[in-house]
């Protein structure tokens, strides 16, 4: 895949995205959220979505297990900060989790 120059986002920016992904907040300079499941099969199941997107796009959160919930984190270490790439995860990783 083609590198992609991507712009970081300003704070009005990242605050409109959030607005519009309720779930997910702002946490140490990075979107986050926790996802919850019934049962660690089905975290498991949700992470290796996840897991084959994020190869799809090469662009991969950092993922937290704890049995039912999976909590990712994601920023565009390349342009320093959050860009439209983080919030297009996010979109994404909200329909897989269904």
């Amino acid at each position: 895949m083609a590198d992609q120059t991507v712009e970081k986002m300003n704070d009005e920016l990242i605050e409109a995205a959030l607005d519009k992904r309720a779930e997910w907040s702002l946490v140490g300079g990075q979107i986050q959220r926790t996802f919850q499941f019934g049962d660690f099969l089905g975290s498991m199941a949700f992470v290796q979505k996840v897991a084959e997107y994020a190869e799809r796009v090469q662009h991969h959160p950092d993922v937290l297990i704890r049995y039912n919930r999976v909590t990712l984190t994601v920023s565009t270490h390349d342009a320093g900060g959050i860009t439209q790439k983080d919030f297009d995860l996010a979109e994404e990783t909200d329909r897989l989790a269904g």
